[in-house]
């Protein structure tokens, strides 16, 4: 064998190995790289995805703690059923400083909700409009929670300014546990 041909043998097996070594080295290698940076971005974007949530979450948080809030002092508003006796007297109370006559003053049937019951009251009552509005700006001051139902306002014919109300009030009280 002549240098010549030893140098294309020669040359031809360089040739052959890196061809064999990028075969069965190189591209299975990046092959393999190309899969881990895809894997590596996945979660990448799920860590992101995480943090927004948690961001989120701690959002959350901080709302719910408002809401909670808010139903506290809401619930501060609602007596416990015991002192219903107190409301109807503070409700006649009031409308007796108005100088309104109360005819009647009828409970109505309990409408029980979700944490809370409501007791709703028929009432009518007799006297000039001035004190009808003062009556019910001073039942909107009660530290309680109420709501006027069914107003109805009638002229009286025998004389000026004079009322009479049909009107339902509810009042609302804790639900007691039992």
């Amino acid at each position: 064998m002549t240098s010549g041909s030893r140098k294309i043998v020669f040359f031809a097996l360089l040739v052959a190995l890196a061809y064999v070594s990028y075969a069965y080295m190189i591209k299975p290698a990046n092959q393999h790289l190309a899969k881990e940076k895809i894997k590596v971005n996945a979660k990448r974007a799920k860590l992101l995805e995480l943090r927004k949530a948690t961001a989120a979450a701690s959002d959350l948080t901080k709302q719910l703690e408002k809401v909670e809030e808010a139903i506290a002092v809401f619930e501060s508003k609602l007596p416990p059923q015991s002192e219903i006796d107190k409301v109807l007297e503070d409700i006649t109370r009031i409308v007796q400083m108005h100088g309104l006559v109360s005819k009647t003053i009828r409970t109505l049937q309990v409408k029980s909700n979700r944490g809370y019951i409501e007791q709703p009251l028929h009432m009518e009552l007799d006297g000039n409009f001035n004190s009808y509005y003062s009556f019910l700006l001073e039942l909107e001051k009660l530290d309680r929670i109420t709501k006027i139902r069914e107003l109805s306002l009638k002229k009286k014919a025998n004389t000026e300014g004079e009322t009479a109300a049909t009107f339902v009030v509810s009042i609302f009280f804790q639900k007691t546990s039992t």
